[in-house]
């Protein structure tokens, strides 16, 4: 789960990692008071959505009184902000951030991320702040920091110093930037983050290191111990429709932009699925995992959901029956086809426990079932229906 800027660095407040000075707005009188009780200009107006880039989209401005402060705010809430992780269709502002300027003497990067591989907690640092990090590392890889953390034995302050001497940080700064990393290892442990990133990280002329930006990613396996961040921050119109009511039925979906609906159980089976469809020629619509224990109103909602995407020109389904009986499966998908009036052709592809009875249970049907035999035969069968 995403959060905003602003609620992210109530977060860091929490934890006494320093912000700016500032708060959120929801329309232009707002932020010019809030400016104004800033007491000094300039102040930065900021767009809240969640994707990074804004500022090359023209979703962060410097104004200089305020009446520039009402003009930005002005042009910049209710705009479609268009960045490269929004995508073409981008995201509608509904929210400012209004901040105090800071005297920047040197822009750093900062986040601490999940390492799968060694199944660490990994700080990654660059003196190249305010540049995206992808770009750090396809041009100077050389510039960036990474410092595995034992999570069973946590942050030492061993760690800080290799970070701090990586961003050769003048001396009065390296006290500060420790106590700051290690307050925001405590933080990510804290609420399960998988990421939690400060781009830019700034440098003041007086040697304060501020989170001049701030963005976290929680992990939504485990959601369920953090509710109370759930109910305080998540915002519903910053994540794709489909995606929310999914989230109602433990369906894991996430939107795409191919015209061929897919549900299997399974992620990596999901994944596997993708890849067929594609190398058939298709492209898949969503990535739809009902999950081992599938039920027949799991398979339903997911048709329910699958259908709701006007793109969607064809179903597949693959699903391995184990938990859930071939038998039981096809049911399920006939029963769902009728009540949902399925207009669309599905092509079912399934192995496991009474794989044979589950089939004709689908030729039998009368709809516009149809049976696969292996992956590459029901990527090659998608792909001609919506050809």
């Amino acid at each position: 789960m995403k959060i905003h800027e602003f609620q992210a660095k109530e977060v860091f407040r929490e934890y006494k990692v320093p912000v700016p000075r500032g708060g959120a707005v929801a329309d232009v009188d707002a932020a010019a008071r809030t400016a104004a009780s800033l007491g000094k200009y300039p102040v930065v107006v900021k767009a809240q959505i969640h994707a990074g880039g804004r500022g090359k989209g023209g979703g962060v401005k410097l104004a200089q009184s305020s009446e520039e402060v009402k003009e930005h705010a002005g042009a910049i809430l209710g705009m479609n902000l268009v960045t490269h992780q929004t995508g073409p269709e981008g995201k509608t502002v509904k929210k400012l951030l209004i901040e105090e300027g800071l005297d920047i003497a040197k822009e750093l990067y900062l986040s601490l991320i999940v390492d799968r591989e060694t199944a660490n907690i990994m700080v990654i640092a660059s003196e190249a702040g305010g540049v995206e990090i992808e770009e750090v590392a396809a041009s100077t890889p050389e510039k960036i920091i990474k410092v595995q953390i034992n999570p069973l034995l946590g942050i030492q302050p061993y760690h800080c110093r290799q970070a701090a001497f990586g961003l050769n940080l003048p001396k009065a700064a390296i006290k500060p930037f420790s106590s700051m990393l290690t307050q925001l290892y405590k933080l990510f442990v804290a609420y399960d983050c998988s990421l939690v990133e400060i781009n830019p990280l700034v440098l003041t002329s007086d040697d304060n290191v501020i989170a001049l930006d701030a963005k976290m990613d929680f992990d939504d396996n485990a959601r369920f111990r953090h509710q109370d961040v759930v109910e305080k921050y998540r915002d519903l119109d910053e994540e794709d429709p489909l995606e929310v009511e999914a989230s109602k039925y433990n369906l894991n979906y996430i939107n795409m932009d191919g015209n061929v609906g897919n549900m299997v159980n399974g992620a990596g089976l999901a994944m596997a699925v993708m890849d067929t469809i594609k190398l058939a020629g298709a492209e898949p619509a969503n990535f739809l995992d009902v999950g081992g224990g599938a039920t027949a109103e799991m398979v339903e909602n997911g048709f329910r959901i699958i259908l709701s995407d006007e793109k969607v020109k064809g179903i597949l389904i693959n699903i391995f029956g184990g938990i859930l009986r071939c038998d039981v499966l096809a049911e399920g998908v006939v029963a769902a086809a009728r009540n949902m009036d399925v207009k669309v052709p599905v092509v079912v592809r399934m192995e496991g426990t009474n794989v044979e009875e589950g089939r004709r249970i689908l030729k039998e049907s009368g709809m516009k079932l149809f049976t696969a035999f292996d992956m590459k035969d029901a990527g090659e069968q998608v792909a001609r229906i919506v050809g």
